[in-house]
């Protein structure tokens, strides 16, 4: 395919306003290559830290984004037909390799995920990194089990959003956590048992409400609050560390016999495109079709408005997951 395209692209790290939108030629795909007409893309903070400089990866010139919803342009390998509708997500996308902050982006074949759905492209485009990590928690970090109780630390981000909405598919007993109070019934909204105020120490109230400590816990905000929510947790329990929305990675000072109560598992997920099934990702649109599930969607914005959406992401005001549209057209390929 020849022509030009818009696209996002940063020369150098620095402030929301180094997100230049450019014209720029659309790529060619080869076999083992997926090229995509972008319809709608997730914002994540990993595309904000890559923004600033202080990703563990990637280079510069780039266009950012680390996921993406369409239909399928070309596939050289014939993996997939011209318009099908597919998600892509990871695999150096945004940081080693352009991303999906433009109108097309070109991805390798294996990390592209068929599904089907009349959904509408600001709803497909919240789902697949946030799905990916929020099941991933839950799969491998924790590992619940139906009646079990869970604690989400962080639970009005977009992943605790979903993880509310997964665990409680899954029949488990939920308590989240918000600093703000204004957003507590927003959790209640989705499912929430228990909504709890953090104040940087919930464990007291964690077992005021779970005698004994919660099954397990996902800890999305960082190393600050971890000590606290390791508390929060039973001897035999697990906390999966998943997310760092506070900014601070690593843990100094650590001494394992101090930090780690007895018995209470410590594990940690990150996780790739393939983690993502397509069942599983159809299982959670065909949920959200039915109206079973819901897609905790934030602000959704257009290209042009990336600079804003980045500033709402530093800010913290995007309430939900952030998407920005492309195409609203749901018929043409």
């Amino acid at each position: 395919m020849t022509g030009l395209m818009r696209a996002v692209v940063v020369d150098a790290p620095g402030p929301p306003e180094v997100l230049q939108q450019r014209l720029v030629p659309i790529p060619d795909p080869v076999r083992g290559e997926v090229l995509i007409r972008v319809r709608a893309f997730g914002l994540n903070r990993s595309e904000l830290h890559f923004r600033q400089g202080v990703a563990s990866s990637g280079s510069f010139p780039r266009t950012p984004g680390i996921e993406a919803v369409g239909t399928v342009a070309a596939a050289p390998g014939g993996e997939f037909a011209a318009g099908a509708r597919v998600a892509t997500m990871m695999g150096g996308m945004g940081r080693e390799f352009d991303g999906g902050y433009a109108e097309y982006v070109r991805v390798p074949a294996g990390q592209v995920i068929g599904f089907t759905s009349s959904l509408p492209w600001a709803t497909l485009g919240a789902v697949p990194e946030m799905l990916q990590t929020s099941a991933g928690s839950l799969d491998v970090g924790v590992r619940p089990t139906p009646g079990e109780s869970l604690l989400i630390r962080g639970g009005t981000s977009s992943v605790g959003m979903a993880l509310a909405v997964l665990a409680k598919l899954r029949g488990l007993q939920v308590l989240a956590t918000t600093r703000n109070p204004d957003k507590a019934e927003r959790l209640r909204a989705l499912g929430v048992d228990h909504v709890i105020i953090d104040d940087g120490q919930v464990a007291r109230r964690v077992r005021e409400l779970v005698p004994g400590g919660v099954d397990g816990a996902v800890e999305l905000v960082g190393v600050n609050v971890l000590r606290d929510t390791l508390q929060a947790t039973r001897p035999g329990g697990t906390v999966c560390f998943t997310g760092m929305l506070s900014d601070e990675w690593t843990i100094h000072d650590f001494y394992p016999m101090d930090w780690l109560p007895n018995g209470v598992r410590l594990t940690a997920y990150g996780g790739e495109a393939t983690d993502l099934t397509p069942a599983t990702l159809q299982g959670f649109l065909d949920a959200v079709a039915a109206g079973a599930a819901v897609v905790p969607l934030g602000r959704v914005y257009r290209l042009e408005e990336i600079v804003q959406a980045h500033h709402d992401m530093e800010n913290n005001t995007v309430g939900g997951k952030g998407v920005v549209v492309l195409d609203t057209d749901q018929d043409t390929p």
